[in-house]
Formats: structure tokens, C-alpha cells, sequence
């Protein structure tokens, strides 16, 4: 299958596949649910990144140094993002639009569709990234980013819902700006195959968003559940998040 074919596809079925499962949790499953989802993306975020995208970064890096700098750069970007509001994960368990007046719940609902949509669009960029770099790290990256889009998107259905939209108009909302992905994907094929050097840095922010998402966004909702129980069901599912990058990987990667 040629490369702009894996990026249409990964793109269109990984938002749609994302928003359907999302809406499926949001709208019937308990929230109890949304933890071990939590904890699954952990370990699928933390695998793709250590098992695959740095690994393949290294390899097509000039400096290491500069590499490694940009890793480092991209953090500290992400952390000024989500401080402005314009990188925001909401979960149900944690939203604070929740509980706002109702003048501001329909501006809570828009800003997380115009988040979402900016995060999307950056989450396609890095896919294709991923996918001109090879097939394989392609699949796991974009395995990744679905993992961690299904508890974000749980959250955005629920600050929809508290912000007075119907199920059917959260639905539109949320399939229309996982668009904003395929709009990424697109743009960055067109540009990054005449720019290969640029390749490394990109894989570099992918697994700075990564980390940062993993580290700051999704473990410190796991530490409110402290309890034996609930920490030996967190390990189990972010091992299970990381086997399956692992596996993926293995499938993929060429003999």
C-alpha cells in the first residue's frame, strides 16, 4: 500500500474509530470505565515513544544533542500550550467545566472543540511524520495516538453535554474536528517529503507531546486512586498499553 494511502487511512479510521468509542463510553458505559482506558493510554504512549519513535529519530538524527534538545524543547512548549488553553485534555473525573456557571458552559463547549481540533491537527502531522519515516513506526505511532484520543475524547463529549449541546450535535462536533487530523496528515505528506531532514524533529516533538501527555495529563489522575487494588490494575493495563506497541511492532517491522 503506498505511504499516502496508510496516511489517509490511519487518519480517517483513527478519528472516526476514537469519536465512535468515545461516544459509545461517554454516552452509555459507567465512568468507572474511563481510569482503565487512562491507564492503557500511558502505556501505549510511553511504548510508542522509548520502543519506536525515538529509536527511529536517533537513527536519521545528525546530533543527538540536538535531538534530544528538541525533546526537551517540546516539553517545555507543550507545558506553555495547555497553560494557554490551547492544548487541553478534559477528563471526566477532572473536568472543571463541569461545574461552571451556565453563561460559561457553552464557551467551555467551544473551546474544547477548538482544541480538539488543534490537537488533531498536530496528531496527523506526526502520523505522517511517522509513516514517511517507515510503515511500521506509522502504525504504532497512529495506534498511539488513538489509545490516548479515546479518554480525551470521552472528556470533550462530557464538557459538550454540560454545555447544553444534544448527544447528536457532541457527535457532529467531535467527527468534525477529528477532520482537523486528516487536514494535518495531508499537509505534512506534501511538505515533509521534500524536507527529509526535518523528519527527526518532528519524530522528536511526537515524542515530546507523548511524554508530556503520559506524564503531566494522564498519571496524575491514576495517583487519586492509591489504594493496592487500583495501583496493580494501573500497572497491569499501562503494561498491557506498552505489550501492544511492542506486538505492533513486531508484526510490522520488515524481516
Amino acid at each position: 500500500m503506498a505511504t499516502i494511502a496508510w496516511i489517509v487511512a490511519t487518519t480517517v479510521a483513527g478519528g472516526v474509530i476514537s469519536v465512535a468509542i468515545a461516544a459509545l463510553f461517554a454516552l452509555s458505559a459507567p465512568a468507572s470505565w474511563v481510569p482503565a482506558l487512562v491507564s492503557f493510554a500511558v502505556g501505549a504512549l510511553l511504548g510508542a515513544v522509548f520502543l519506536e519513535i525515538l529509536p527511529h529519530a536517533i537513527g536519521s538524527a545528525g546530533s543527538l544533542q540536538a535531538l534530544f534538545g528538541t525533546v526537551l524543547a517540546g516539553i517545555l512548549g507543550f507545558f506553555v500550550l495547555e497553560k494557554l488553553v490551547l492544548w487541553r485534555h478534559c477528563h471526566v473525573e477532572d473536568c472543571e467545566a463541569q461545574h461552571a456557571e451556565p453563561d460559561d458552559q457553552g464557551r467551555s463547549g467551544l473551546m474544547i472543540i477548538i482544541g480538539d481540533s488543534f490537537h488533531n491537527f498536530v496528531d496527523g502531522i506526526l502520523i505522517a511524520a511517522a509513516f514517511l519515516q517507515s510503515t511500521e513506526l506509522g502504525v504504532v505511532t497512529a495506534a498511539a495516538i488513538i489509545a490516548h484520543e479515546i479518554p480525551q475524547e470521552i472528556g470533550d463529549f462530557v464538557v459538550l453535554l454540560h454545555s447544553g449541546y444534544g448527544k447528536a450535535t457532541a457527535l457532529a462536533l467531535n467527527l468534525l474536528s477529528s477532520l482537523a487530523m486528516l487536514v494535518g496528515a495531508l499537509l505534512a505528506y506534501l511538505t515533509l517529503q521534500s524536507a527529509q531532514e526535518w523528519i527527526a524533529t518532528v519524530l522528536a516533538l511526537a515524542a515530546a507531546s507523548m511524554i508530556y501527555v503520559a506524564v503531566a495529563d494522564l498519571i496524575p489522575g491514576l495517583h487519586r486512586r492509591p489504594e493496592l487494588g487500583a495501583t496493580a490494575q494501573q500497572v497491569l493495563l499501562i503494561a498491557l498499553g506498552v505489550g501492544l506497541i511492542w506486538g505492533v511492532g513486531e508484526v510490522v517491522r520488515p524481516s
